[in-house]
């Protein structure tokens, strides 16, 4: 394999950050000249220049750029894995998870201390996102996403269906029928489940009761949460997942208006990349998921 040493990368990538070799220097602890004979070593491996050097600091060039982009998530990695090695031995480590927001805060992070307690060796680290990952490019080792599951290079787990059922603020459906509610209340949208509304009406036998033009007339939300707080607040019906209402309903914030529910056809997926199929964190915590009861 003709790579590079990790020497002139971690000068490479000291370099791109600071965009300055003497900078790069005090971080790598070599002289200036050591970092730019490295860079320059690297260039002539490689074959294209990496930077322009300019009086007022050294500037990436297009082939330096995504060479940067491409090696820097690298490092990072192999910098985390011997940590996690020289910390746990093997047998732990951290796990750097991107999650949807709203299924974060009101499905997962509930019942992270059952993680926690049953593996104390993982430190997991989380973050939020809206839409797409890109698990390549960034520093997450994996993510839960709305999605319809695996996708080129990466694995995936189903770790929960969305199923929803329409919910609304108890002062907002005081008076009168579902029907009724259905054709004059605002029916609330979430973005990543455009169809929500049709289906709902057509499982619940109610396709009729509502003429096409008002489902496409109703606020639209990207978020659940936004769609949850937006149904406390009055501002119409939404569909939401029992999980995320739940919390509300025993508050006397919601009401649930029908038994009837429907189940998207995404669901939420904890997705990696395959080559880190074996990292332990991530086994571990793919065996956790499915060890829960997911009608809890």
């Amino acid at each position: 394999m003709n790579l590079p040493s990790l020497r002139a990368l971690r000068c490479f990538d000291a370099s791109a950050r600071h965009a300055s070799f003497t900078r790069a220097a005090h971080e790598v602890h070599l002289t200036q000249g050591a970092v730019s004979h490295q860079i320059l070593g690297l260039e002539a491996q490689l074959g294209v220049p990496l930077f322009l050097r300019r009086k007022s600091g050294l500037q990436l060039t297009a082939a330096g750029s995504a060479y940067w982009s491409a090696v820097s998530p690298a490092l990072r990695q192999i910098e985390r894995a011997t940590q996690d090695l020289l910390t746990h031995g093997g047998h732990g480590g951290s796990l750097n998870l991107s999650v949807a927001s709203s299924f974060g805060a009101y499905w997962l992070i509930p019942r992270l201390p059952g993680f926690v307690a049953a593996h104390p060796e993982i430190t997991l680290n989380l973050a939020t996102h809206v839409g797409p990952v890109d698990l390549a490019g960034s520093p997450h080792d994996a993510a839960i996403e709305f999605c319809s599951g695996a996708a080129p290079g990466l694995q995936a787990t189903l770790v929960l269906p969305l199923v929803v059922r329409p919910f609304a603020a108890p002062g907002l459906v005081r008076h009168g029928t579902l029907k009724k509610w259905l054709r004059t209340l605002p029916l609330i949208r979430v973005a990543s489940v455009p169809n929500g509304w049709p289906v709902w009406l057509q499982a619940a036998g109610l396709a009729d009761a509502v003429a096409p033009d008002r489902l496409a007339a109703g606020p639209q939300y990207d978020l659940l949460s936004m769609a949850l707080n937006g149904a406390i607040a009055g501002l119409g019906i939404a569909l939401l997942p029992d999980y995320a209402a739940a919390g509300a309903v025993a508050a006397g914030q919601l009401q649930q208006l029908s038994p009837c529910a429907v189940t998207a056809d995404k669901g939420y997926y904890l997705r990696y990349p395959a080559w880190k199929a074996d990292l332990v964190a991530i086994r571990r915590f793919e065996q956790w998921l499915g060890s829960l009861d997911k009608a809890a």
